[in-house]
């Protein structure tokens, strides 16, 4: 094995993971301690995963020796709005494995599921996803070296600095999104220190918690759709589900992290939510799927509609971005809206002969009812239960 490109571990430490989990999972603990959730490993690459069942099994096992040290908890309790009460639930917090299946599904296909508290599962998704991801690599690109990443992520910077004017690059904004389907620890490692160096924009920071720290760079991220998902059935009328989300975020941050994800019903049922009261207390939205340029106009004219002036908040994309559509985005909206973009597969898996991996895994039940994601892309919409779906669609008045 390749040492240089493949780590002897794949998840470092419990920071090793993306901050909107951190985020979430301490508005589980103070919100919904016993919420009980099912999730679901989803691949839509046309390539058979089941011979690295026995490795992916392995390197699972392997996170109940995770944990986090003093240290690590010491940078947490800087950030402001991390709870001391949250810290010492970390500082005691192992993954539990009989919350975690795995095997192969009736088509001989891997299967991942995880059941269990929510509080207690919610940071798998993210280190789950990482394992399949450098399983797979380690076998499929042995050959593959740290070199090549660097050449890559220059050849797109000098792409980047022909393409845009000086002022253009001035306004840039960038952040690593990719945890998730990074290549290997070592490939996303060097990507955000190349980044932080040599970007020649404004390198924002990394969703990654573990890398933020060890770089000083701002840990990026607030809310994923498994918060909006899982208010669908965690009380209030489904109809309300959306504003009760965005409610008790309010309550837990207080105005800060502000960012709101708007597409996991679709941005049309997102905006009729989303009043003048979430308008002046969230900085922001973040883009995730459908058309850009189209969601953007729709955020625009939802605040100025509620009599906010657009330039004072921030418009986040971050749905399957590269250099040339970041640039492409920044340059139709930055003179109405402020932009700022988060890349992830883009980043930490573009490597000459290598085919990133397409899977998810998503929330598909909350307290033994199914929750639904249809988003604004078709091929995106997530659950189990065609019924439920039906019935989301119609609540919410999506075609």
């Amino acid at each position: 094995m390749n040492e240089d490109i493949f780590a002897p571990r794949i998840v470092q430490n419990l920071l090793d993971t993306d901050f909107y989990k951190i985020t979430m999972m301490q508005a589980v603990l103070h919100n919904y301690p016993n919420a009980e959730v099912e999730w679901e490993f989803r691949f839509r690459n046309s390539e058979d995963l089941a011979p690295y069942l026995a490795e992916i099994r392995y390197q699972i096992e392997q996170l109940a020796e995770v944990s986090v040290t003093h240290d690590q908890l010491a940078y947490l309790e800087k950030i402001p709005f991390v709870k001391p009460d949250f810290i010492r639930f970390l500082s005691l917090f192992r993954f539990n494995l009989r919350y975690v299946q795995v095997g192969l599904d009736d088509a001989g296909q891997l299967a991942i599921r995880i059941r269990g508290p929510w509080l207690h599962v919610i940071l798998y998704e993210i280190p789950l996803l990482a394992i399949v991801s450098e399983v797979r690599n380690r076998y499929r690109y042995r050959d593959v070296t740290i070199e090549q990443v660097g050449e890559r992520l220059y050849e797109k910077i000098d792409w980047l600095k022909a393409q845009a004017t000086a002022q253009e690059l001035a306004g840039l904004q960038l952040a690593d999104f990719g945890t998730r389907r990074r290549f290997s620890y070592p490939v996303q490692e060097q990507v955000v220190r190349i980044l932080k160096h040599d970007f020649p924009g404004r390198f924002v920071g990394t969703s990654n918690v573990h890398l933020a720290r060890e770089f000083e760079l701002r840990p990026i991220g607030t809310m994923a759709h498994e918060w909006f998902m899982a208010h669908q059935q965690l009380g209030p009328r489904l109809v309300d589900s959306q504003v009760a989300a965005l409610e008790c975020w309010v309550r837990e941050y207080r105005g800060l992290l502000g960012i709101a994800l708007t597409d996991c019903i679709g941005m049309d049922a997102f905006v009729k939510d989303f009043d003048l009261y979430f308008g002046k207390l969230f900085d922001g939205l973040r883009h995730d799927s459908g058309d850009p340029l189209a969601w953007a106009e729709k955020a625009i004219a939802l605040y100025q509609r509620l009599g906010i002036d657009p330039a004072s908040k921030t418009l986040i994309f971050s749905d399957g971005l590269d250099f040339a559509k970041m640039l492409q985005l920044y340059r139709a909206l930055h003179q109405r809206i402020n932009v700022s973009f988060g890349i992830g597969t883009q980043l930490t898996c573009d490597i000459p002969g290598v085919t990133p991996m397409n899977m998810v895994i998503k929330m598909t039940a909350c307290n033994g009812a199914p929750v639904a994601k249809i988003s604004d892309s078709p091929g995106k919409t997530q659950c189990r239960d065609e019924n439920f779906v039906a019935y989301l669609r119609h609540v919410f008045k999506v075609a």
